[in-house]
């Protein structure tokens, strides 16, 4: 099959505008490439594996959006254009450039590969594409991870901040659920720290990604990963509580937490934008939870929280 990649050139302060346009239009696959962001992440050292050069600054992102070219193709094009129009009637300052090309669709499943180096996060984990190659030292926790294009490749702030977090508390035999798992990549460190996880995600693509990834990393022994309802298919109670997804999942699934985390255990939420932080507290609070820390990070937040 054949896709048509759509690339946006616009302003920075237009990014997640642009971004957003392509989800709306039901575009399943979003690729930003902002140099700013990049020499950021440059500068600050996570990316002590590898070498890109002189990073020059633009002022300008680049969003690419993938369409497959089938019978909506030219529907969905044409309400791009007009999202588009509309912005640059809202924003005449931004820069505003499309262009497009049709691609293969292994092209397209691997040209993401390229922008995803071994990234360092908190004092140990090294997070490493499964196709690259890396010196570890001897307390580097190394998490190899194949995400596939369905699934972020850890180093989004939501989940930087859960990996900081689980570094920080869990211990050798503490049991742990991790709830929306995703790629795994929370689950198999939470494992290489030492603890029992269960993994469990609704989506059986994450539940086959995550699984490939386990194996991958070699804690088959301590990881299970299973497919379902977020809570429900859980036996017994955890001593930690992880889910990084998004607010309005993680006011949901609440009411379970009295079933599977104990009395003395801890519930790390993450993947809420920062707007949302107060609904989340404040159904923390209803649920008979105290807030103990609140870590953000580009306007994403996580709450640690434990049984008042």
């Amino acid at each position: 099959m054949n896709w048509r990649e759509v690339a946006v050139t616009v302003s920075s302060e237009g990014e997640e505008a642009v971004a957003d346009l392509f989800y709306q239009i039901g575009c399943p696959g979003v690729s930003v490439e902002d140099p700013e962001l990049l020499r950021n992440y440059i500068e600050s050292g996570i990316w002590d594996y590898h070498s890109f050069g002189e990073v020059a600054l633009t002022g300008t992102s680049i969003i690419k959006g993938y369409l497959c070219e089938d019978e909506h193709l030219t529907q969905r094009m044409e309400r791009l254009d007009e999202k588009l129009r509309e912005l640059v009637e809202r924003f005449p300052e931004w820069v505003i450039q499309v262009k497009g090309i049709t691609v293969q669709e292994e092209d397209w499943a691997t040209a993401w590969k390229a922008y995803f180096k071994p990234t360092r996060v908190g004092k140990r984990f090294v997070i490493k594409p499964s196709w690259e190659d890396i010196n570890p030292t001897v307390e580097d926790l190394v998490l190899e991870l194949d995400p596939g294009m369905a699934f972020g490749t850890g180093t989004h702030a939501t989940t930087t901040l859960c990996l900081e977090e689980l570094e920080e508390i869990v211990k050798p035999g503490m049991k742990v659920f991790d709830l929306g798992t995703g790629s795994g990549i929370l689950a198999i460190a939470a494992a290489k720290l030492g603890a029992q996880v269960e993994a469990v995600d609704l989506d059986p693509v994450a539940v086959k990604v995550a699984q490939e990834n386990v194996d991958l990393n070699q804690v088959l022994a301590q990881v299970s990963v299973k497919h379902g309802d977020l809570g429900t298919v859980l036996k017994g109670k955890a001593d930690l509580v992880v889910a990084n997804i998004i607010a309005d999942v993680i006011l949901m699934l609440l009411s379970d937490l009295k079933r599977i985390m104990k009395p003395e255990g801890e519930f790390l939420a993450s993947g809420i934008i920062d707007n949302r932080v107060e609904d989340v507290e404040v159904g923390m609070r209803e649920a008979g939870l105290e807030v103990i820390e609140k870590k953000e990070d580009s306007g994403w937040v996580l709450l640690r929280a434990r049984w008042k």
